[in-house]
């Protein structure tokens, strides 16, 4: 590698470690080629559900863990986990604190020069998720379905030339606009993070990454690691980008800056 970038922020979310669909090699290149000062893994990083039915824990599942432990030693690297829905085990020990530079929590404030962002996973505001539980795992096991019908059409793509379709991102989407999910789950968490006297917000849960501005409050959310693969980051001017991962990590680009501080 030529170079190593180091942000102040990185904020990951929805890697899904257990499952068949998690990209846990990629996340963990990412993490081994961009440093930062304080990493916030915003939610389902773990997926407990998947593991209660039989999910596998793999190699790459736990060097995930020892990228992030090596940052941790390396660059002195603050990680800030926040619990999802989908490790919601976290519920039995959190708030923790592990030493200097870990932590569980269920939500943060970040200060980012000026600005303040509420952070959390998201899942606060699904109604599907917290008050009709049984059809949640429903839907996560038809998303697991899903997933696995995508792997067999990309290598049918991959082997007419064809780039990488998301077939099951698009199939989500296109449910959760019918019910307009995704406009009310922005709207709701920008309303939280005003309520909480903060700038903006940082969430996940839908792998959905955005950038978006409402008013005067800013939306993002980091993504996923199972379809998008992408990242929020901060540079130390206090300017947010989406960071995508590229199977040449020396080639890796940010999207232009869409909010600065």
């Amino acid at each position: 590698m030529k170079h190593n970038t180091h942000f102040r922020t990185i904020v990951i979310s929805d890697v899904h470690l257990g499952t068949s669909g998690s990209k846990a090699k990629e996340v963990t290149d990412f993490l081994k080629y961009y440093s930062c000062q304080k990493l916030i893994l915003n939610g389902d990083i773990i997926d407990g559900w998947q593991l209660r039915r039989g999910g596998e824990w793999k190699k790459k599942h736990t060097a995930f863990w020892r990228a992030v432990l090596k940052a941790m030693d390396r660059y002195d690297t603050r990680v800030i986990y926040l619990r999802g829905n989908h490790d919601d085990f976290l519920d039995q020990i959190m708030p923790l604190k592990l030493g200097k530079f870990f932590s569980i929590r269920k939500d943060y404030v970040l200060n980012s020069n000026e600005k303040r962002f509420y952070i959390t996973h998201g899942d606060v505001f699904d109604t599907i998720t917290t008050q009709m539980k049984w059809l949640a795992y429903l839907g996560d096991i038809g998303y697991t379905f899903l997933l696995w019908i995508n792997k067999f059409y990309n290598n049918y793509r991959a082997w007419r030339g064809l780039s990488y379709y998301s077939l099951s991102q698009q199939i989500k989407l296109r449910v959760k606009q019918a019910v307009s999910y995704i406009s009310d789950y922005e709207e709701k968490l920008t309303e939280l993070a005003k309520a909480r006297n903060c700038d903006g917000v940082i969430c996940g849960h839908i792998h959905q990454p955005a950038i978006r501005q409402f008013g005067e409050l800013i939306y993002m959310n980091s993504g996923d690691w199972v379809e998008s693969l992408s990242a929020l980051v901060e540079d130390h001017d206090g300017n947010w980008n989406l960071l995508y991962y590229s199977t040449e990590l020396e080639k890796a680009e940010s999207q232009p800056a869409l909010y600065h501080s």
